[in-house]
């Protein structure tokens, strides 16, 4: 059976970005960047809600970019590889391959999903992610932890699905190390403690994933 994994980049008081819809501070730089692309390599198909869709359409043309770095190109070829569900109400067409629009976040679809798929998928996007926790789904947390402080704007999860653990991760993420990932398999609390296992990445920033 395939893992649903919800990843996330939000800032340590635990936004995805703040309150002008901005997350440029949330860009990883090159090592982080590669790390994450080796956590996306397996991924076989991406959720997304529309809002988190309009941003990650970019890469479909990405790899076109001139300046393109190289870690930015192979996210581009990972991306595009994968399929895409995109939950919608008003969505009418899309802009990339092997993507398709469900109207109705349908909990059951997914977990035959689960099933059948051969390579695990991802849930984009805090609100969606909310209500595949929600209806048990989501078997792996996948969090990026910026050292910054935004005070408010769009939560990483708007429902509170899960009680704030944020306390144990800050103490590992510094100015000098840009982003710390914290990983928790399962379907418990996403923590940087005994239960989970945390990496400290450091370096200058890319484009946002």
């Amino acid at each position: 059976m395939a893992k649903l994994i919800y990843s996330a980049i939000a800032s340590l008081d635990g936004y995805v970005a703040d309150e002008d819809g901005n997350f440029d501070w949330a860009a990883p730089d090159e090592e982080v960047h590669s790390f994450i692309n080796d956590l996306e390599r397996p991924i076989g198909t991406y959720l997304y809600g529309r809002r988190m869709y309009d941003v990650m359409v970019y890469w479909e043309t990405a790899d076109t970019v001139a300046d393109q770095p190289p870690v930015g190109q192979d996210f581009a070829e990972i991306w595009q590889a994968a399929d895409k569900v995109v939950y919608s109400k008003t969505l009418e067409d899309v802009s990339s391959a092997r993507t398709r629009i469900e109207r109705d976040f349908d909990a059951e679809a997914i977990r035959q999903l689960k099933a059948t798929a051969e390579r695990d998928l991802t849930v984009g996007g805090p609100e969606l992610a909310a209500q595949a926790i929600k209806a048990g789904l989501v078997d792996e947390y996948q969090l990026f932890l910026t050292p910054v402080m935004v005070g408010g704007g769009r939560d990483e999860m708007p429902s509170r699905t899960w009680s704030r653990r944020r306390a144990a991760c800050q103490p590992r993420a510094r100015p000098d190390t840009p982003s710390a990932a914290a990983r928790r398999r399962g379907r418990g609390r996403p923590a940087c403690g005994r239960a989970s296992r945390c990496r400290r990445q450091g370096g200058r920033r890319q484009p946002a994933l």
